[in-house]
């Protein structure tokens, strides 16, 4: 897929991957901009999967427990919501708020990030803003990519944000 960047083009959607991250932050405010240009409706989504903290699951370990975490308890609806709280919290710091002069869905499914996003992008006219960070090769060794993936798989164009880098 070839990179795009903002310039007038209307977009049928952009679709933003959305985390906490300062490349997740800097994608977050490129495609509200994206999407303010070419006044194109923004997907804002955070994917979640069960089990797994930095996605919004919940685990606990039983002391003296041998094999590792044990999930204790399943809650779609919370999980959800904990992941659409972050969505609102990072509007809030890459764009102070969720921007009201531009149609804004958040979107929390259930799943890995990477295939959220390409499936979710997929129609004709949509466009996938992902973010990335500088020296993350461990984080990317363990996790993946999210942004390598969805350059790699996503059937629309895509735009890989990278974090500022930070001042001298």
């Amino acid at each position: 897929m070839k990179s795009v960047e903002p310039g007038g083009t209307k977009y049928r959607r952009v679709v933003v991957g959305v985390d906490d991250s300062v490349g997740g932050l800097a994608a977050l405010q490129r495609a509200v901009d994206m999407a303010r240009v070419g006044h194109s409706p923004l997907v804002a989504v955070r994917s979640w999967g069960l089990g797994v903290p930095r996605h919004g699951g919940r685990r606990h370990r039983h002391v003296g427990d041998e094999h590792g975490h044990v999930v204790l308890f399943y809650d779609e609806h919370g999980q959800r919501e904990q992941s659409a709280r972050l969505v609102r919290h990072a509007f809030r710091y890459a764009t102070g708020g969720v921007p009201h002069d531009i149609a804004v869905t958040i979107a929390t499914p259930e799943g890995d990030p990477a295939r959220i996003l390409t499936e979710l992008a997929a129609d004709d006219g949509d466009v996938l803003v992902v973010g990335t960070e500088h020296d993350q090769a461990m984080k990317r060794l363990v996790h993946g990519s999210v942004s390598r993936y969805c350059w790699e798989h996503a059937h629309c164009p895509v735009v890989v944000v990278p974090a500022p880098e930070a001042p001298g």
